[in-house]
């Protein structure tokens, strides 16, 4: 639905000045709105931060951002909560469960960032999109992923989440994956452990797309063998339709 726009700064006094940057009034554009100017924003602010923190926050709980928060907040910068780079946003706060943000995780995060305003994290987006394509930072990523998105009552990930992170961190860069995933839906596995799961990452990137390189002594965990087994199969009886 429509929003009301933010009073001009002109028409405030100091009071309602105040109180203006501790609320948030939308637009019907997300990406236009923006803090007032009657200060320096250019410097980081750690209350102004705190202050942008409880705009997505309940009176019941003020120190946690939840999932409607999350969505509200995702709204505002112009990024699909599915997209990969709330996940590496995650990984700079060192958040803990997947939807929620602490306000101890969002001040970490975003004083790191130095980041205490719309426009300011929008403006790292890419900055944070490029470390993906960093080896060393990939695989803190990566790992970082197991632990945030599984369940905490589980000390495995369910394989639709497992599968869904996957996509979201391989799916692009991994001429296998598609073949992985159909051999996950057609496998037994209900789950997926903390060692399968590293060990995934380090075959995509090790193992050539042939499987020339596949040692079948090697020390992959029984799913990736099963993997192999299962793709060259697969292999051979599109040759022998073909």
């Amino acid at each position: 639905m429509p929003r009301g726009k933010r009073r001009s700064t002109a028409d405030m006094g100091p009071d309602d000045e105040d109180r203006y940057h501790s609320k948030r009034l939308r637009n019907t554009s997300s990406s236009t709105r923006r803090y007032t100017k009657s200060e320096d924003t250019s410097s980081f602010s750690q209350k102004r931060c705190l202050t942008w923190f409880r705009e997505y926050t309940s009176p019941d709980e003020p120190e946690l951002l939840g999932p409607d928060g999350m969505e509200k907040f995702c709204e505002d910068i112009g990024v699909e909560p599915e997209n990969v780079v709330m996940l590496v946003l995650a990984w700079k706060m060192n958040a803990r469960q997947m939807g929620f943000f602490t306000q101890q995780e969002w001040l970490k995060g975003l004083t790191d960032l130095q980041c205490d305003t719309i426009q300011k994290i929008q403006s790292k987006l890419d900055f944070l999109r490029s470390l993906l394509n960093d080896p060393s930072s990939f695989k803190s990523i990566y790992r970082y992923a197991y632990d945030f998105a599984r369940d905490k009552d589980q000390r495995s990930m369910e394989m639709d989440t497992a599968k869904a992170m996957l996509q979201l961190l391989l799916g692009k860069h991994w001429s296998l994956f598609a073949q992985f995933n159909l051999f996950l839906e057609d496998s037994k596995y209900k789950v997926i452990n903390k060692d399968q799961w590293a060990n995934i990452l380090e075959f995509s990137r090790t193992i050539h797309h042939d499987l020339a390189n596949y040692d079948v002594d090697g020390a992959w965990p029984v799913m990736l063998d099963e993997f192999v087994e299962w793709l060259k199969a697969s292999t051979n009886n599109e040759i022998r339709r073909s």
